[in-house]
Protein backbone atom coordinates (compact mmCIF):
# COMPACT_ATOMS: atom_id res chain seq x y z
CA UNK A 1 0.00 0.00 0.00
CA UNK A 2 1.32 3.45 -0.91
CA UNK A 3 1.89 6.19 1.66
CA UNK A 4 -0.89 8.28 0.09
CA UNK A 5 -3.45 5.47 0.40
CA UNK A 6 -2.48 4.85 3.99
CA UNK A 7 -2.79 8.54 4.79
CA UNK A 8 -6.29 8.60 3.26
CA UNK A 9 -7.24 5.73 5.57
CA UNK A 10 -5.82 7.74 8.49
CA UNK A 11 -8.10 10.68 7.58
CA UNK A 12 -11.25 8.56 7.31
CA UNK A 13 -10.60 6.74 10.57
CA UNK A 14 -9.71 10.03 12.33
CA UNK A 15 -13.10 11.46 11.34
CA UNK A 16 -14.91 8.33 12.52
CA UNK A 17 -13.06 8.30 15.87
CA UNK A 18 -13.66 12.01 16.39
CA UNK A 19 -17.41 11.45 16.02
CA UNK A 20 -17.25 8.57 18.51
CA UNK A 21 -15.42 10.72 21.05
CA UNK A 22 -17.86 13.59 20.63
CA UNK A 23 -20.66 11.11 21.24
CA UNK A 24 -18.92 9.85 24.39
CA UNK A 25 -18.43 13.41 25.67
CA UNK A 26 -22.09 14.29 24.98
CA UNK A 27 -23.20 11.25 26.98
CA UNK A 28 -20.84 11.71 29.95
CA UNK A 29 -20.17 15.46 30.15
CA UNK A 30 -16.57 14.55 31.12
CA UNK A 31 -13.93 17.19 30.49
CA UNK A 32 -11.32 14.42 30.24
CA UNK A 33 -13.25 12.84 27.37
CA UNK A 34 -13.65 16.30 25.84
CA UNK A 35 -9.85 16.50 25.99
CA UNK A 36 -9.66 13.33 23.93
CA UNK A 37 -12.25 14.65 21.48
CA UNK A 38 -10.36 17.92 20.97
CA UNK A 39 -7.23 15.98 20.10
CA UNK A 40 -9.42 14.12 17.61
CA UNK A 41 -9.94 17.41 15.77
CA UNK A 42 -6.17 17.79 15.58
CA UNK A 43 -5.94 14.25 14.18
CA UNK A 44 -8.34 15.13 11.38
CA UNK A 45 -6.58 18.40 10.48
CA UNK A 46 -3.17 16.75 10.69
CA UNK A 47 -4.40 13.89 8.53
CA UNK A 48 -5.36 16.27 5.73
CA UNK A 49 -2.08 18.15 6.06
CA UNK A 50 -0.11 14.91 6.00
CA UNK A 51 -1.97 13.70 2.91
CA UNK A 52 -1.25 16.92 1.05
CA UNK A 53 2.44 16.83 1.97
CA UNK A 54 2.78 13.21 0.83
CA UNK A 55 1.00 14.06 -2.42
CA UNK A 56 3.32 17.01 -3.03
CA UNK A 57 6.52 15.22 -2.00
CA UNK A 58 5.75 12.40 -4.45
CA UNK A 59 5.83 14.80 -7.41
CA UNK A 60 8.94 14.52 -9.60
CA UNK A 61 11.65 17.16 -9.79
CA UNK A 62 11.08 20.13 -12.02
CA UNK A 63 12.90 23.30 -13.06
CA UNK A 64 11.73 25.18 -9.97
CA UNK A 65 12.46 22.30 -7.58
CA UNK A 66 15.68 20.62 -8.75
CA UNK A 67 15.96 18.68 -5.48
CA UNK A 68 12.34 17.52 -5.56
CA UNK A 69 9.46 18.40 -3.22
CA UNK A 70 10.41 16.26 -0.22
CA UNK A 71 11.02 19.19 2.13
CA UNK A 72 7.26 19.74 2.38
CA UNK A 73 7.06 16.71 4.70
CA UNK A 74 9.05 18.62 7.31
CA UNK A 75 6.64 21.53 6.97
CA UNK A 76 3.69 19.16 7.38
CA UNK A 77 5.17 17.69 10.55
CA UNK A 78 5.80 21.21 11.90
CA UNK A 79 2.18 22.21 11.29
CA UNK A 80 1.00 19.02 12.98
CA UNK A 81 3.17 19.88 15.98
CA UNK A 82 1.63 23.37 16.11
CA UNK A 83 -1.87 21.87 16.00
CA UNK A 84 -0.95 19.67 18.94
CA UNK A 85 0.44 22.63 20.90
CA UNK A 86 -2.81 24.52 20.40
CA UNK A 87 -4.82 21.49 21.53
CA UNK A 88 -2.57 20.97 24.56
CA UNK A 89 -2.93 24.54 25.80
CA UNK A 90 -6.69 24.57 25.19
CA UNK A 91 -7.06 21.28 27.07
CA UNK A 92 -5.13 22.67 30.05
CA UNK A 93 -7.30 25.81 30.06
CA UNK A 94 -10.56 23.85 29.81
CA UNK A 95 -9.43 21.45 32.53
CA UNK A 96 -8.48 24.23 34.93
CA UNK A 97 -11.86 25.87 34.39
CA UNK A 98 -13.68 22.60 35.03
CA UNK A 99 -11.68 22.06 38.22
CA UNK A 100 -13.05 25.25 39.76
CA UNK A 101 -16.49 24.93 38.15
CA UNK A 102 -17.14 21.16 38.03
CA UNK A 103 -20.02 19.66 36.10
CA UNK A 104 -21.79 16.40 36.98
CA UNK A 105 -20.61 13.31 35.08
CA UNK A 106 -23.08 10.71 33.83
CA UNK A 107 -23.28 7.42 31.88
CA UNK A 108 -19.58 6.75 32.36
CA UNK A 109 -19.93 3.04 31.57
CA UNK A 110 -21.10 3.58 27.99
CA UNK A 111 -18.68 6.47 27.50
CA UNK A 112 -15.76 4.30 28.64
CA UNK A 113 -16.76 1.63 26.13
CA UNK A 114 -16.72 4.09 23.22
CA UNK A 115 -13.39 5.55 24.28
CA UNK A 116 -11.86 2.06 24.64
CA UNK A 117 -12.78 1.30 21.03
CA UNK A 118 -11.07 4.47 19.82
CA UNK A 119 -7.90 3.60 21.79
CA UNK A 120 -7.54 0.18 20.14
CA UNK A 121 -8.09 1.55 16.64
CA UNK A 122 -5.78 4.54 17.17
CA UNK A 123 -2.86 2.50 18.47
CA UNK A 124 -3.11 -0.10 15.69
CA UNK A 125 -3.26 2.58 13.00
CA UNK A 126 -0.43 4.56 14.61
CA UNK A 127 1.80 1.47 14.74
CA UNK A 128 1.08 0.81 11.05
CA UNK A 129 1.91 4.40 10.09
CA UNK A 130 5.19 4.47 12.02
CA UNK A 131 6.29 1.12 10.59
CA UNK A 132 5.46 2.22 7.05
CA UNK A 133 6.99 5.67 7.60
CA UNK A 134 10.31 4.22 8.78
CA UNK A 135 10.39 1.80 5.87
CA UNK A 136 9.81 4.58 3.34
CA UNK A 137 11.70 7.30 5.30
CA UNK A 138 8.57 9.46 5.43
CA UNK A 139 8.66 11.94 8.33
CA UNK A 140 5.06 13.00 7.63
CA UNK A 141 3.79 9.44 8.02
CA UNK A 142 5.89 8.85 11.13
CA UNK A 143 4.56 12.10 12.64
CA UNK A 144 0.99 10.96 11.96
CA UNK A 145 1.68 7.59 13.56
CA UNK A 146 3.33 9.10 16.62
CA UNK A 147 0.43 11.51 17.01
CA UNK A 148 -2.07 8.64 16.83
CA UNK A 149 -0.15 6.64 19.43
CA UNK A 150 0.12 9.72 21.66
CA UNK A 151 -3.65 10.00 21.37
CA UNK A 152 -3.89 6.35 22.44
CA UNK A 153 -1.77 6.88 25.56
CA UNK A 154 -3.92 9.88 26.42
CA UNK A 155 -7.05 7.77 26.02
CA UNK A 156 -5.66 4.96 28.21
CA UNK A 157 -4.85 7.44 30.96
CA UNK A 158 -8.31 8.92 30.72
CA UNK A 159 -9.86 5.44 30.94
CA UNK A 160 -7.87 4.68 34.09
CA UNK A 161 -8.81 8.03 35.61
CA UNK A 162 -12.48 7.72 34.80
CA UNK A 163 -12.44 4.20 36.20
CA UNK A 164 -11.16 5.66 39.48
CA UNK A 165 -13.94 8.25 39.41
CA UNK A 166 -16.57 5.52 39.15
CA UNK A 167 -15.11 3.89 42.27
CA UNK A 168 -14.24 6.93 44.39
CA UNK A 169 -16.79 9.45 43.04
CA UNK A 170 -14.06 12.12 43.17
CA UNK A 171 -15.26 14.35 40.34
CA UNK A 172 -12.22 16.65 40.63
CA UNK A 173 -10.05 13.79 39.30
CA UNK A 174 -11.60 14.42 35.88
CA UNK A 175 -9.89 17.81 35.59
CA UNK A 176 -6.55 16.62 37.02
CA UNK A 177 -6.39 13.79 34.50
CA UNK A 178 -7.19 16.16 31.64
CA UNK A 179 -4.48 18.65 32.69
CA UNK A 180 -1.87 15.88 32.99
CA UNK A 181 -2.53 14.60 29.49
CA UNK A 182 -2.75 18.11 28.11
CA UNK A 183 0.84 18.56 29.28
CA UNK A 184 1.77 15.20 27.76
CA UNK A 185 0.36 16.32 24.41
CA UNK A 186 2.49 19.49 24.63
CA UNK A 187 5.62 17.39 25.21
CA UNK A 188 4.85 15.11 22.24
CA UNK A 189 4.19 18.20 20.11
CA UNK A 190 7.60 19.58 21.07
CA UNK A 191 9.31 16.36 19.91
CA UNK A 192 7.54 16.42 16.53
CA UNK A 193 8.21 20.13 16.07
CA UNK A 194 11.87 19.71 17.02
CA UNK A 195 12.40 16.97 14.41
CA UNK A 196 10.59 19.01 11.74
CA UNK A 197 12.64 22.16 12.36
CA UNK A 198 15.84 20.10 12.31
CA UNK A 199 14.89 18.82 8.85
CA UNK A 200 13.94 22.25 7.54
CA UNK A 201 17.22 23.72 8.81
CA UNK A 202 19.25 20.80 7.39
CA UNK A 203 20.58 19.95 10.83
CA UNK A 204 23.24 17.26 10.70
CA UNK A 205 21.86 13.81 11.51
CA UNK A 206 24.64 12.42 13.70
CA UNK A 207 23.24 8.87 13.77
CA UNK A 208 22.91 8.76 9.99
CA UNK A 209 26.45 10.08 9.47
CA UNK A 210 27.82 7.51 11.94
CA UNK A 211 26.11 4.70 10.01
CA UNK A 212 27.58 5.96 6.73
CA UNK A 213 31.06 6.19 8.25
CA UNK A 214 30.80 2.63 9.63
CA UNK A 215 29.91 1.26 6.18
CA UNK A 216 32.77 3.20 4.57
CA UNK A 217 35.31 1.88 7.07
CA UNK A 218 34.12 -1.69 6.63
CA UNK A 219 34.36 -1.55 2.81
CA UNK A 220 37.24 0.88 2.33
CA UNK A 221 39.43 0.59 -0.76
CA UNK A 222 43.14 1.39 -0.98
CA UNK A 223 42.47 4.09 -3.57
CA UNK A 224 40.18 5.90 -1.13
CA UNK A 225 42.96 7.76 0.61
CA UNK A 226 40.72 10.24 2.35
CA UNK A 227 37.15 11.54 2.44
CA UNK A 228 36.26 14.95 3.81
CA UNK A 229 33.65 17.69 3.61
CA UNK A 230 30.92 15.04 3.90
CA UNK A 231 27.40 16.46 4.05
CA UNK A 232 24.07 14.65 4.05
CA UNK A 233 20.83 16.53 3.34
CA UNK A 234 17.34 15.00 3.48
CA UNK A 235 14.59 15.74 0.99
CA UNK A 236 11.72 13.47 1.98
CA UNK A 237 12.90 9.89 1.42
CA UNK A 238 15.85 11.01 -0.76
CA UNK A 239 19.32 11.64 0.65
CA UNK A 240 21.72 14.06 -1.04
CA UNK A 241 25.34 13.30 -0.19
CA UNK A 242 28.19 15.71 -0.91
CA UNK A 243 31.80 14.69 -0.31
CA UNK A 244 35.39 15.16 -1.45
CA UNK A 245 37.21 11.92 -2.20
CA UNK A 246 41.02 11.92 -2.27
CA UNK A 247 42.47 9.40 -4.74
CA UNK A 248 45.99 8.83 -6.10
CA UNK A 249 46.89 11.76 -8.33
CA UNK A 250 48.12 9.52 -11.16
CA UNK A 251 44.73 7.91 -11.82
CA UNK A 252 43.11 8.74 -15.14
CA UNK A 253 39.78 10.51 -15.21
CA UNK A 254 38.12 7.21 -16.11
CA UNK A 255 39.83 5.38 -13.25
CA UNK A 256 38.87 8.11 -10.75
CA UNK A 257 35.29 7.92 -11.95
CA UNK A 258 35.25 4.17 -11.28
CA UNK A 259 36.20 4.87 -7.68
CA UNK A 260 33.26 7.26 -7.40
CA UNK A 261 30.94 4.64 -8.87
CA UNK A 262 32.19 2.06 -6.36
CA UNK A 263 31.48 4.51 -3.53
CA UNK A 264 27.99 5.13 -4.87
CA UNK A 265 27.22 1.42 -5.23
CA UNK A 266 28.29 0.89 -1.64
CA UNK A 267 25.92 3.56 -0.34
CA UNK A 268 23.03 2.31 -2.48
CA UNK A 269 22.99 -1.00 -0.62
CA UNK A 270 20.53 0.39 1.95
CA UNK A 271 17.79 0.56 -0.74
CA UNK A 272 17.16 4.25 -0.03
CA UNK A 273 17.17 6.78 -2.90
CA UNK A 274 20.50 8.62 -2.81
CA UNK A 275 21.94 11.35 -5.01
CA UNK A 276 25.70 11.94 -4.98
CA UNK A 277 27.79 15.02 -5.66
CA UNK A 278 31.35 13.76 -5.21
CA UNK A 279 34.43 15.80 -6.04
CA UNK A 280 37.76 14.01 -6.48
CA UNK A 281 41.06 15.42 -5.22
CA UNK A 282 44.46 14.16 -6.30
CA UNK A 283 46.71 13.16 -3.42
CA UNK A 284 49.70 15.25 -2.31
CA UNK A 285 52.98 14.12 -0.71
CA UNK A 286 51.44 14.86 2.71
CA UNK A 287 48.96 12.04 1.99
CA UNK A 288 51.68 9.38 1.79
CA UNK A 289 51.82 8.60 5.56
CA UNK A 290 48.12 7.64 5.54
CA UNK A 291 47.95 6.04 2.06
CA UNK A 292 47.93 2.20 2.17
CA UNK A 293 48.84 1.85 -1.52
CA UNK A 294 51.43 -0.91 -1.93
CA UNK A 295 54.30 -0.69 -4.40
CA UNK A 296 53.39 2.90 -5.29
CA UNK A 297 56.02 4.23 -7.71
CA UNK A 298 55.25 7.83 -6.71
CA UNK A 299 55.49 7.49 -2.92
CA UNK A 300 57.60 10.23 -1.35
CA UNK A 301 57.03 9.51 2.37
CA UNK A 302 56.78 6.21 4.21
CA UNK A 303 53.38 4.83 5.12
CA UNK A 304 52.69 5.12 8.87
CA UNK A 305 49.15 4.00 9.48
CA UNK A 306 45.71 4.01 7.93
CA UNK A 307 43.45 6.48 9.68
CA UNK A 308 40.17 4.96 10.85
CA UNK A 309 37.55 7.38 9.58
CA UNK A 310 35.28 9.02 12.11
CA UNK A 311 32.29 11.28 11.59
CA UNK A 312 34.17 14.28 13.00
CA UNK A 313 36.94 13.68 10.44
CA UNK A 314 34.76 13.20 7.37
CA UNK A 315 32.67 16.33 7.89
CA UNK A 316 35.71 18.60 8.22
CA UNK A 317 36.29 20.99 5.35
CA UNK A 318 39.91 20.13 4.78
CA UNK A 319 41.81 18.35 2.12
CA UNK A 320 44.34 16.17 3.91
CA UNK A 321 45.39 14.99 7.29
CA UNK A 322 48.84 13.58 7.92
Amino acid sequence: MSNLKLQRIVILIAIFLFLLKIGAWTLTNSVAILTDALEGIVNVLSGFMGWFSLYLSAKPKDENHPYGHGKVEFLSAAVEGLFMIFAGFFICYKSAYAFFYPQPIQQLDFGLLLISITAIINYSLGYWCIKKGKKTYSLALQASGKHLQTDTYTTIGILIGLGLITVTHWIWLDSIIAIFFGLYILFAAYQILRAAIAGIMDEADTNLIERVVTVLNQNRKDNWIDIHNLRIIKYGDVLHIDAHLTVPWFLTVKEAHKEIEALQELAQQNNRPIEFFIHTDGCLPTSCPICPQKDCLHRQLAFKKRIEWQASHLVKNQRHQG
